[in-house]
This record gives structure tokens, C-alpha cells and sequence, in this order.
């Protein structure tokens, strides 16, 4: 959460960041260039309804929400075989699921073999005031 722009490069001085070159996999909310973006739009209308008082400028509010929506995804998964062995299933077979917030091509994907969600990411470099992204979505063991 260290490339949050409201949180951490604004504070420091966009003119200290020009040039940094950093990894993500979501939106950051405070980011210009994703004003008018659908999935930036369904998550300020999720706070208004829900957690109005939230600091859209820490990026941990985009986190939990990306976060939020693969349990409701892995939930609705489920059906009403909401028992520990299905829910595990779910959770272990999700296919290019793209919850609002992602960066363009990131994707979550999970098997049976490998429970971590995220495997991509994209390459960002800090430029006036926002980030802009260059090269291809990387896939790898990026954490998540």
C-alpha cells in the first residue's frame, strides 16, 4: 500500500515520487485516472450505502473490498451447501474472477493446489500526479 497517492505520495510530494516504478493489482482510489471508471463508481456507491464515513483515500478500503466481494462471490458459489468441505471447494476453484477494483487483466484464479488468489500484477510508473501503467500483466507468485 506503499504507491497510495492519497496516503502516501501526496504527503510525500508528488515531486519525490517522479520516475518510481512500482508493482500493483488494484485501483487506487485516489488515482484521477479512474474517476469515471464502472468498477471506481460501484465502489463509492457500496461506501455511500455502507461505510460513508470511510477514508477513500487508504487504499486498505479498496483492499477489504476486493477481498469482501471473493467471499461473496465464493458464497454465492456455495448455493445452499454452505458447509466447511463446499465452501473450501468454492474457494479452490475460482476462474478469472474480476472483482471491482482490479487493475485491467488481473484476474483471481485458485485450485486445489494453489489457494492463493492473486498471480498477477502490473507494472506502474509515477508520472505528475497518477500512475500509469506500461507493459503486460505479469504472472507469477506476486502474494496476495
Amino acid at each position: 500500500m506503499s504507491a497510495s497517492i492519497g496516503s502516501v505520495i501526496k504527503p510525500a510530494g508528488f515531486e519525490n515520487a517522479q520516475g518510481i516504478i512500482s508493482s500493483q493489482y488494484f485501483k487506487d482510489p485516489t488515482d484521477p485516472q479512474w474517476k469515471n471508471d464502472p468498477s471506481m463508481k460501484a465502489w463509492n456507491e457500496f461506501l455511500d450505502k455502507y461505510y460513508p464515513e470511510a477514508n477513500r483515500a487508504d487504499a486498505s478500503v479498496m483492499y477489504g473490498y476486493i477481498v469482501a466481494q471473493g467471499l461473496v462471490h465464493v458464497l454465492k458459489a456455495c448455493g445452499d451447501d454452505l458447509t466447511r468441505a463446499n465452501v473450501m471447494k468454492q474457494a479452490a476453484s475460482m476462474r478469472d474472477f474480476e472483482p471491482h477494483g482490479l487493475l485491467p487483466g488481473v484476474k483471481v484464479n485458485t485450485s486445489p493446489t494453489d489457494f492463493a488468489p492473486l498471480s498477477q500484477l502490473r507494472l506502474e510508473r509515477f508520472k505528475g500526479q497518477t500512475w500509469e501503467l506500461f507493459g503486460d500483466v505479469i504472472s507469477g507468485d506476486v502474494g496476495g
